[in-house]
């Protein structure tokens, strides 16, 4: 567009292809700007497709490639060389090979991939050579987004890069080598002239010194010519004296008999261990000097662009955290979707959830330990422990505890992902190297609302303020005590936030003069009255709408009744359970709310049950179990009856069970002689008002008759009669039960039990609904009083350190503090937080550097 703009260079073509870029549609425009993006990002591509392909496969054939991007690739400066995309391209075509090749039928393990798929450490799927659909399909991909970014490498000129700096910067080393080469050889006659020391030497290590002038480069490049004539004049002297030796040995073989086989044997072998001793140091040092030259490099830069990520490193390893805290169960043996609070409630740590905690938060404080100690050394330790440490554990023990693969574990490989980031970051900064200077909190660096709230909120997490100070005093140089260190940052964390609000009064004047707005007044008034009242009023509003509206149908699992005369054997015991539980319907629900028409206790009653709560207990009249009462105590309890001066009480319970078990006993006195003697074999008597129809099943207490709708207060009427059988295995007896009046008129004999199920909380509302009313009001009601109370109250006392119209000067100081402190002036920091300690010592100073300007 400049060289459009510019007469000299009009070119029409130029203009007309801009015409016609900015007359496309914006969905087109949109596309060719992701394109650019891609082209221009394309390595980035590659990691995510091979981090991707790793996710998804899991294999040892895969894992190659992600470590080496994390300690090679990313740590390149200034990009991956040729070398590595080679690598990787030459790795990932040698993997789709092997991985082709290890399909066919005819390998032992093809056989049972059905039995074998899910084991974790199958050694076919722990390799990555298991036979499976789409065992290819990631590994071209990968293969087409290595094949695309070079081919954007060899548009733009970088591909054959780094071939051209190596060999300009390697041409004089090399011509060294050819010339000790050539020397050596010539030295050499036979095998017994190999020696281990030449083999090393002829490997030559050179670490980069910092230069700091021109002549201290040309006085040692003499110095290095100087030591190559001394070396090559040495080399040629025991040549020399080599070549002499070998004379006289030959000479001298003459006159000594010839040696034996075994002899010659052994010595050629001695040879052949010193060749291949040779070989292998050699192999060796050109593998190791390459890999410390790279760290060595690494760790003392020419030059480095300085940055900071330290926030993004803390950010993904907090996302990490978050992920471990609420998919803890994904770490563990079993896969049940819990959460972590039922198992806390319960006393219980999962171990997967500990063991992973502990190392996140610890990889967290050495982090932030290795950024204050600015490091750049520790740095590339930690990130190649860590690369290999969390790769061996997500990929070789994680699935040995879980029981299933990697590839099946979504949080895990979310968790991966993420993990993933950092190391990319943290790549970044030890390529970058880390700052010269933390200054502050990074929430800290401009003052708006943001950064405000943000702030406050960082506060408000318990102890990570405190841990902030601390670890920041441990690993930090200074002259102050953790009291003075602790100090500081809370009359800087003050200073900030007073620092904010003035730069908001700023922003939003309030001229003199003029009275609130209502939109102020109302919003903010408003909205304070209405948080107060619901706290007040919170406890009442909650327990009542918890069940009335959240609530869950607690429906009886079991019915059981029970009657009992004196302190005898039961005489009757019956239960309902299943299909003998029925749910009433809306004929049902009419029917009862009919029969209470006019009377206003009971329809009040009813107004708070819906059909869906009401249950209809159909007992059977049998007892199901025989009567089996001793013969004295069948005799005392006939006197018992006959006697008409004393009192015989009769003991109906009943036990509903739903989510907890509840009893009601109930008893009825002064029954008359109604107990038939042994000789008689059926008789009925009817017992009145001794059974209780409506039964209220409350979730937190007793199950209670309802009063409200028994008709004149009375209960209703049963008959009881024993039945008497007698066979060849002997005399069996039962009581049998049928009660009078029946609402749903129930066929045969048989009681008939209507329940009334209160609503219960749902299970996620569970810890508050369980501290019913009063509870809430003493620990939820009172605490949050007494944090408003403080917040109301004892203004006065602070308004000197409050109400300051201007806080620069102060905020400079602090500033000033972490800035000797971080140059290492020591002294000057001493005396600037004794100036800051009088400066809130001395009210009258503190007037007059607040003061506007």
């Amino acid at each position: 567009s400049v060289l459009i703009n510019h007469r000299m260079f009009h070119d029409d073509e130029l203009e007309e292809s801009e015409k016609f870029y900015v007359g496309q549609p914006r969905v087109l425009l949109l596309i060719y700007a992701l394109y650019n993006t891609l082209v221009a990002r394309s390595e980035m591509v590659c990691y995510f497709v091979i981090i991707l392909n790793h996710m998804i496969s899991a294999s040892m054939i895969t894992l190659v490639l992600p470590i080496l991007i994390f300690l090679w690739a990313m740590l390149s400066v200034p990009r991956p060389s040729k070398r590595f995309w080679m690598t990787a391209i030459v790795y990932t075509e040698v993997a789709i090979v092997i991985k082709y090749f290890f399909q066919f039928g005819f390998f032992p393990w093809n056989k049972h991939v059905d039995y074998t798929k899910d084991k974790p450490y199958h050694p076919p799927n722990i390799i990555g050579i298991e036979k499976k659909e789409g065992y290819v399909h990631y590994d071209l991909v990968q293969l087409l987004a290595l094949f695309f970014h070079r081919s954007i490498l060899k548009c733009h000129g970088l591909w054959d890069e780094d071939e051209k700096g190596d060999s300009s910067s390697n041409k004089e080393d090399t011509d060294d080598e050819l010339s000790l080469a050539g020397g050596r050889r010539d030295s050499s006659a036979s095998l017994k002239s190999v020696n281990l020391a030449a083999s090393v030497e002829s490997i030559h290590v050179h670490f980069p010194e910092q230069q700091t002038a021109i002549r201290r480069k040309s006085s040692s490049s003499t110095s290095q010519l100087s030591h190559r004539s001394s070396f090559s004049s040495h080399r040629s002297k025991r040549g020399s004296t080599s070549t002499r030796n070998s004379s006289q040995k030959g000479s001298s073989v003459l006159s000594i008999k010839q040696k034996s086989r075994k002899e010659l044997l052994m010595e050629k072998f001695r040879e052949q261990m010193i060749k291949a001793k040779a070989f292998t140091i050699k192999k060796t040092l050109q593998v190791y000097v390459p890999i410390r030259q790279f760290f060595y490099n690494l760790i003392h830069p020419d030059y480095s662009a300085v940055t900071d990520v330290y926030v993004l490193m803390f950010l993904a390893d907090t996302v990490d955290f978050i992920i471990i805290v609420f998919g803890f169960w994904a770490f563990g043996k079993h896969s049940a979707a819990a959460d972590i609070t039922s198992s806390l409630s319960e006393d219980q740590v999962p171990e997967a959830f500990l063991v992973m905690v502990l190392i996140q938060f610890g990889t967290m404080v050495v982090d932030r330990a290795l950024y204050l100690k600015k490091t750049v050394m520790g740095k590339v330790i930690f990130q190649v422990i860590l690369v290999f440490g969390i790769h061996f554990w997500m990929f070789f023990i994680l699935p040995g505890v879980t029981e299933r693969k990697f590839s099946q574990n979504t949080v895990a490989q979310l968790w991966y992902f993420v993990k993933c980031v950092y190391f990319g970051l943290s790549a970044y900064q030890i390529r970058c190297g880390y700052p010269t200077r933390v200054l502050g909190n990074f929430l800290t660096k401009s003052y708006n609302y943001v950064n405000l709230f943000l702030f406050q909120g960082f506060r408000l997490v318990p102890f990570l303020t405190e841990l902030r100070a601390v670890m920041d005093w441990v690993w930090t140089d200074t002259t102050l005590s953790l009291s003075s260190w602790i100090c500081v940052e809370d009359i800087y964390a003050h200073i900030f936030i007073l620092k904010c609000w003035r730069e908001s009064e700023k922003r939003y004047p309030q001229p003199r003069g003029q009275k609130k707005k209502k939109v102020v007044k109302y919003g903010m008034g408003g909205m304070i009255i209405v948080l107060l009242i619901c706290i007040v009023w919170f406890p009442l509003l909650f327990m009542s709408l918890i069940k009335s509206v959240a609530g869950i149908t607690n429906k009886p699992l079991d019915v059981s009744i029970t009657i009992t005369l004196g302190g005898y054997q039961p005489i009757f015991t019956m239960s309902a359970q299943q299909s003998q539980l029925k749910d009433l319907n809306q004929t049902g629900f009419n029917t009862l709310l009919g029969s209470y028409r006019g009377n206003t206790a009971a329809l009040q009653f009813l107004e708070g049950y819906g059909k869906e709560d009401i249950t209809l207990a159909d007992l059977e009249g049998n007892s199901n179990s025989l009567w089996t009462i001793s013969p004295p105590s069948r005799e005392k309890m006939i006197q018992g009856l006959l006697d008409f001066s004393s009192e015989f009480t009769v003991v109906l319970s009943w036990t509903i069970q739903s989510c907890c078990t509840q009893t009601r006993a109930h008893p009825v006195t002064k029954v008359g002689c109604w107990l038939l003697p042994a000789s008689c074999q059926l008789g009925f008597l009817t017992l009145g008002e001794v059974y209780p129809y409506y039964i209220k099943a409350p979730s937190d207490s007793l199950a209670k008759p309802i009063k409200q709708l028994l008709k004149d207060c009375k209960w209703k009427n049963i008959t009881v009669s024993l039945v008497k059988n007698v066979s060849d295995e002997g005399v069996r007896e039962w009581w049998v039960l049928n009660q009078l009046e029946k609402t749903f008129k129930t066929s045969g004999e048989s009681l008939e039990l209507i329940i009334f199920s209160d609503k219960v909380s749902p299970p996620s509302l569970g810890f508050l609904a369980g501290y019913g009313i009063m509870g809430l009001y003493a620990s939820v009601v009172l605490v949050i009083g007494k944090f408003v109370r403080e917040f109301f109250s004892g203004i006065s006392h602070s308004i000197m350190f409050e109400e300051l119209p201007n806080v620069d000067r102060i905020l400079k100081l602090c500033t000033d503090i972490f800035l000797v402190r971080e140059t290492g002036e020591l002294e000057l920091e001493e005396d600037l937080y004794a100036k800051l300690i009088f400066l809130y010592r001395s009210p009258e100073t503190m007037i007059k550097w607040t003061r506007e300007k």
